[in-house]
């Protein structure tokens, strides 16, 4: 077997997986000091995300001790730039305008970055979007989202 001197960790699909592990992790944290009902959610979430990010990591390794070659992460990097940048934003605009016009213009965006251009579709994931999170958590579980500074004052 032939080592090209990288590390089996240094895999982009490697460095990925542990990331989200330790990222859902930190993110779980806070999830204790919630009421059970709020954090039933985000916790099971949460759960999932660090299930499938850890299948992902076995996989890779697996992949790497077989000495495959590293899968490339993405073949257009600009545009999971701005999908990163779109979401940090998105949760600067939660807490300025508030959760529902925020998700709003979020969903479309991040998919026209990843290029959905359908002007219906888009507006039509976000309609979907919305009115479930509202009818489950609105309705359903009486939880309120935040209104944002902008509108608090």
């Amino acid at each position: 077997m032939s080592h090209s001197g990288n590390s089996r960790f240094s895999r982009p699909e490697t460095i990925t997986a542990i990331v989200i592990v330790l990222v859902a992790l930190a993110f779980v944290v806070p999830t204790l000091s919630i009421r059970p009902l709020s954090a039933l959610l985000p916790a099971t979430m949460l759960t999932a995300l660090v299930l499938l990010a850890g299948c992902l990591l076995a996989q890779d390794q697996r992949a790497a001790a077989a000495a495959e070659p590293a899968m490339v992460m993405s073949k257009y990097p600009r545009r999971v730039v701005w999908a990163f940048s779109l979401i940090v934003l998105y949760a600067l605009a939660v807490d300025f305008v508030g959760f529902y016009p925020s998700t709003a213009l979020s969903v479309p965006l991040v998919s026209f970055v990843f290029g959905y251009r359908n002007l219906k579709g888009l507006c039509f994931a976000a309609v979907v979007v919305l009115s479930v999170i509202y009818l489950i958590f609105g309705l359903a579980m009486s939880h309120e989202f935040p209104t944002g500074r902008l509108w608090s004052q």
